[in-house]
């Protein structure tokens, strides 16, 4: 069997197939990086929690404006599969790069002072500003993609203009900063054994 309807029944199951091991990689990936990085167990966590979160948040919205019509925008029935598959990947690249940029700046805050109230506040400070204007260029370029003639180059600069503005406001401005300073000294704690390999091979920047 042919045609546009085969294709796109394949390229779903082989989507389907693919999934959970490109999930598995990028978390283990994540959490040894991020731990190697601060030293937590908490903290890497806590970033594949807060950054699903907020790409799962951005594709419900992108999904509400073309299904609805919104803003101008050509009404579809749904997103195309591989629209959502850039998506989800791209947009977590993207917010994995703020969420090292503000954590290297706290943590470098932290083994100064070993107060982490100060250290989250001078740490979020200090890259704040830098995290928005890269996030503006970054939307700016991706809203770009609105006037292209292909609805699936629309639907993919909608989707992570949306995805970049939130993870760099709501994200990485209000809800990392917040349950870090919530969570206190437990933000570096690791049991005792990940301590001595973190210890032995942690990553200095």
């Amino acid at each position: 069997m042919g045609g546009a309807a085969a294709s796109q029944i394949d390229f779903n199951h082989s989507l389907a197939q693919g999934a959970p091991w490109s999930a598995l990689i990028i978390v283990v990936s994540v959490l040894v990086l991020l731990f190697l990085m601060t030293g937590s167990l908490i903290v890497p966590l806590k970033a594949l929690l807060i950054n699903s979160l907020s790409l799962v948040a951005s594709l419900g919205v992108t999904a509400w404006l073309f299904e609805g019509g919104h803003l101008g925008l050509p009404q579809v029935n749904g997103l195309e599969t591989f629209i959502v598959a850039c998506m989800l990947a791209f947009g977590f690249g993207l917010a994995m790069d703020y969420e090292v940029f503000l954590l290297a700046r706290i943590k470098e805050y932290w083994e100064a002072c070993h107060d982490n109230n100060e250290a989250v506040a001078r740490g979020l400070q200090r890259s704040g500003r830098i995290i928005t204007s890269a996030a503006a260029i970054i939307i700016a370029v991706f809203l770009g993609f609105v006037s292209g003639e292909m609805l699936a180059i629309k639907e993919l600069g909608v989707a992570l203009a949306i995805m970049v503005a939130t993870d760099a406001t709501l994200v990485r401005l209000l809800l990392v900063p917040s349950t870090m300073t919530v969570l206190g000294h437990w933000n570096w704690w690791a049991p005792r054994p990940l301590r001595k390999v973190y210890e032995r091979f942690q990553l200095h920047h």
